[in-house]
């Protein structure tokens, strides 16, 4: 598989970095994981997630979860988990539609990044559920491309806590916040709808005031 586009090419030719782009190739991108690279993946708990649609849009996901969110198979194998979201399921359509993604993996206390490319598909009944409770379906994916980043541009942060939406060991999680919004309860499942009458409902003015206080 060619690394690079002509695009990509044409470019570097424009800024006269072909030499380096080819000896970066040669010298950090690889079809497989490697142990160092697995140890940090695993370390992870959180992620972004870039799919494509089939008309060749782009989008980008956070996803958070536990520490080892995605788990490294084999090392030209990952899969991760799809939690309860907003219903959208912009990634997960995207990954059914055109199975291309990208996944970008950093610690931003170090600061350290992996970056990995793979082709995806959904499977509802993997073995890896049950790693994941809560989890409505996993991702399995095949590496194409693994690689390190420069970390230079990455500013440091410190962590200061695990979401507390995080699934437990039994799948549950606390009620969100946009979910009690007034607008929304009517196409809400009736459980949720249920919810949400009993923490009380909310504007989405309200809502907006508790995202900028630090509340969700």
């Amino acid at each position: 598989m060619t690394f690079y586009t002509d695009a990509q090419r044409a470019l570097q030719d424009r800024f006269e970095s072909r030499p380096l782009a080819d000896r970066l190739e040669q010298a950090i991108i690889a079809p497989e994981i490697d142990e160092m690279q697995q140890a940090f993946i695993e370390s992870r708990d959180f992620f972004f997630l870039s799919t494509v649609t089939g008309a060749g849009e782009p989008t980008v996901s956070y996803k958070g979860g536990d520490v080892g969110i995605v788990t490294v198979v084999d090392p030209t194998t990952i899969a991760f988990p799809m939690y309860d979201g907003n219903g959208m399921f912009l990634s997960a359509g995207n990954i059914a539609d055109t199975a291309k993604i990208g996944l970008l993996f950093i610690d931003f206390e170090t600061p350290n990044r992996v970056r990995v490319q793979a082709t995806a598909r959904l499977v509802d009944d993997d073995p890896l559920l049950g790693d994941y409770p809560g989890a409505v379906t996993i991702v399995r994916a095949t590496v194409d491309h693994v690689f390190v980043n420069c970390a230079r541009y990455i500013h440091k942060h410190e962590r200061v806590s695990t979401s507390p939406y995080v699934p437990d060991e039994s799948g549950e999680q606390p009620h969100p916040s946009w979910k009690r919004i007034d607008l929304l309860q009517d196409v809400l499942p009736e459980d949720e709808q249920d919810q949400s009458a009993e923490e009380g409902i909310i504007t989405i003015e309200e809502y907006g005031s508790k995202l900028a206080a630090g509340e969700s």
